[in-house]
């Protein structure tokens, strides 16, 4: 988020070590997690983290993944329930969505990155 916030340039050392870390140990089938907290399977521990995936559309974004940040916008956006509220969590393997509902910061997070992500025309 610091890069995406402005306080380090998107092409700074930390920032695309920090984007390429955050691929490679918390993200499964375009969801992230927070955290690993042991050896089991990240979707084994606790549910996906819905503000995790939309601020990780808009750092693809920032990188000029286009593509890619679309993806993980969808990807997540999808995890809405009935209604379109988001809860914190969603989990993967019951399709369902856990931890406190509804999230406010999830919310704000998926408003700001479909405005970025958004066509100009």
């Amino acid at each position: 988020m610091p890069a995406v916030r402005g306080a380090l340039p998107a092409d700074d050392p930390r920032t695309t070590a920090t984007l390429r870390a955050v691929r490679t140990d918390l993200v499964q089938d375009h969801y992230v997690y927070r955290f690993r907290l042991d050896q089991r399977p990240l979707e084994d521990a606790e549910g996906a983290f819905l503000l995790c995936g939309f601020a990780l559309a808009l750092a693809e974004h920032q990188q000029h993944h286009d593509v890619e940040a679309m993806r993980w916008f969808e990807r997540n956006r999808a995890a809405c329930g009935p209604p379109g509220l988001y809860a914190e969590e969603f989990d993967v393997a019951q399709r369902q969505l856990c931890g406190n509902l509804p999230q406010a910061f999830v919310h704000a997070l998926m408003l700001e990155a479909a405005a970025t992500l958004a066509p100009r025309r």
